[in-house]
């Protein structure tokens, strides 16, 4: 999900992945409330989430082992998903669909960046021509 949102298409959901997805859903978290949500299912202690690792926060919340305040609880109930009746493939689809999104976030974001980019780049190329200009003017003028 992020290398800038996953452009490695790694099937990991890393911190801004994990942040980002947060925002999405409506309740964004602090940096360290994110670091905690991963410490407590990052099995690998790989500081990212599998989709194995993601699974355990459904089956969590379903034994009632989350506290009512985590962002893992957020998580859990936010999603949209209940594993016990969607089962392991609904969830998988929406941690991919969340994957896929981020991704696409991130490629509109940079486009948009590069877009900018190159505005600035001729904005800047018009500004030396018009300068150019007025000098070539100036010598004219003399």
């Amino acid at each position: 999900l992020s290398r800038r949102y996953d452009a490695g298409k790694d099937g990991f959901i890393d911190l801004m992945e994990l942040k980002l997805m947060m925002e999405k859903l409506g309740a964004p978290q602090t940096h360290l409330g994110l670091k905690n949500m991963i410490k407590e299912v990052d099995e690998d202690l790989d500081s990212k989430l599998s989709f194995r690792e993601f699974l355990l926060i459904f089956r969590k919340a379903a034994a009632g082992e989350l506290q009512e305040d985590s962002g893992l609880h957020a998580l859990a109930r936010l999603s949209e998903i209940d594993v016990s009746t969607e089962g392991v493939k609904g969830a998988k689809s929406f941690f991919e669909a969340k994957v896929q999104a981020i991704h696409e976030a991130s490629r509109f974001e940079e486009e948009i960046k590069a877009e900018q980019e190159e505005k600035k780049k001729q904005a800047e190329e018009l500004k030396q021509r018009k300068a150019a200009f007025k000098e070539l003017q100036s010598t004219f003028k003399q």
